[in-house]
Order: structure tokens, then C-alpha cells, then sequence
């Protein structure tokens, strides 16, 4: 694969705000002619699948400001400087929906901009759940809500879920769930 490399000539910095940096890269391409590549600098996120101690799934609605809607999502935030994946899940889990998790197990890794973003999300499946206090971030509103498995599969497919993160997450615990039936 390396007849497929591009490397960098030169970068800039064309924006550094509170969440995300948007850099501005000069680059040599296999053929050696030069192109531009624009891209988001992203510290990278972890979503939680999350079973309610009733058995459902830990789910909740949010307005996304980009798109003017309100969609359904799994608890899910960005990584903090010097912070695990893991700890991570962890806090935000609790900030989002008020539960602590006891164990949190790795379900998988997704890159969902690769066209434009480094971003990365790491998927965990959150278990054991213990209520504690929700602690939402000063500009985040939500609702909190549990489905069982069947109902958010039955709303993937009917586009009602459209989130990416969701939509990964889910369908990585259906499939591990039907390598162990089979």
C-alpha cells in the first residue's frame, strides 16, 4: 500500500477553537504531482451501549444544533487531555445519564469522517449499572430514555436512527449476540 501514500509538504493552522482544530495541508501524491488537504483535528470520543439494570438499552435524545433536530444516541463524549478511553466512558456515562457502570467492556473502534477527520470513537458496552447523579455539562440538555434491543434495531431500520456511533454500536452487539446463538 505504499504506492498509495501521500506525504506532507507543509501545514498551517487555519482554526483552533473549543472542540475542534481545522488544518490546512500542502501534500505530495503517488505520481508526485502536489494537492491541498483540508482536515478536522478531533481529541476523539467513546459511546456507550449501556444496559439498564431492567435489561433495555440506556438511550438518549439530543438536539444537534448542525442538523436542527433532535436524535436518538448512545451517552457519548469527547476524550480529555491526559484522559483514557475508558475513563471516559466512565464519566461520561455519568454525566449524561446519572448512571455509574460497573464494568465496561471494549466492543469496537470506528472512524466515522475519515474524508475530512482524524476523529475516533472507542464503543463500550457498559454493564452492571448502579443510578447515581446525573451531572450534564453546563450547555448540554438531554433525555434520558431505555429501549430493548429489538425496538432500536426496528428503528435503525426504519431510519428513525440515523447517528453513525449508534448505529455502529448497536449493530456490533447484535452481531456478537448472533455468533453466540449460532
Amino acid at each position: 500500500m505504499k504506492q498509495l501514500k501521500e506525504t506532507q509538504i507543509s501545514s498551517e493552522e487555519v482554526y483552533n477553537g473549543a472542540l475542534l482544530r481545522v488544518r490546512k495541508d500542502t501534500v505530495r501524491l503517488p505520481d508526485g504531482n502536489t494537492s491541498v488537504r483540508e482536515y478536522i483535528r478531533h481529541p476523539g470520543a467513546v459511546a456507550l451501549v449501556a444496559y439498564h439494570p431492567n435489561g433495555e438499552l440506556l438511550l438518549i435524545h439530543q438536539f444537534r444544533y448542525p442538523l436542527d433536530r433532535v436524535f436518538i444516541e448512545l451517552p457519548a463524549g469527547k476524550i480529555d487531555a491526559g484522559e483514557t478511553p475508558e475513563a471516559t466512558g466512565m464519566r461520561e456515562l455519568e454525566e449524561e445519564t446519572g448512571y455509574r457502570a460497573g464494568e465496561l467492556r471494549y466492543l469496537t473502534t470506528m472512524h466515522p469522517c475519515i474524508g475530512y477527520s482524524d476523529e475516533v470513537i472507542h464503543i463500550y458496552e457498559a454493564f452492571d449499572l448502579v443510578k447515581g447523579d446525573k451531572k450534564p455539562d453546563e450547555h448540554e440538555f438531554m433525555q434520558v430514555f431505555t429501549l430493548p434491543l429489538d425496538k432500536v434495531l426496528e428503528k435503525i431500520r426504519s431510519g428513525e436512527i440515523t447517528d453513525v456511533k449508534t448505529i455502529i454500536g448497536i449493530l456490533a452487539v447484535k452481531m456478537r449476540k448472533d455468533d453466540h446463538e449460532s
